[in-house]
């Protein structure tokens, strides 16, 4: 069994910053990619960021791109996202989701979800 748990979500101006962590408890860490999601409002969810289990490949959604940055820290299972120069766009739900090998995009590919963490980004 996996479990995830998301903090560091918050309330932010836009050009402001935020880390996200995600805790991942069971065996899985190091082996799984850790991929972040976020939801909009009335928007499906979307993609934001992976890593590969070995951390030596990341992949970005093109709206993050530049700001948005994944790192993992393999002994405290940990895997981070830290958010610079924050838009009003980036607001939504952030979840971590695990339980694949594959630097997947699609949200249908992961097993393990956390319980998500808001992000509010206003002007």
């Amino acid at each position: 069994q996996v479990g995830l748990v998301e903090s560091g979500g918050g309330s932010v101006q836009a050009g402001g910053s935020l880390r996200l962590s995600c805790v991942a408890s069971g065996r899985v860490f190091g082996t799984y990619a850790m991929t972040w999601f976020r939801t909009a409002p009335g928007k499906d969810r979307e993609f934001v960021s992976t890593i590969s289990g070995s951390g030596g490949t990341t992949r970005y959604a093109d709206a993050v791109k530049g700001r948005f940055t994944i790192s993992k820290d393999n002994a405290r299972k940990t895997v981070y996202l830290q958010m610079n120069n924050l838009k009003l766009e980036d607001t939504g739900v952030y979840y971590c989701a695990t339980g694949t090998t594959q630097l997947a995009s699609a949200p249908q590919h992961y097993a393990f979800w956390g319980r998500g963490t808001q992000v509010s980004v206003s002007s």
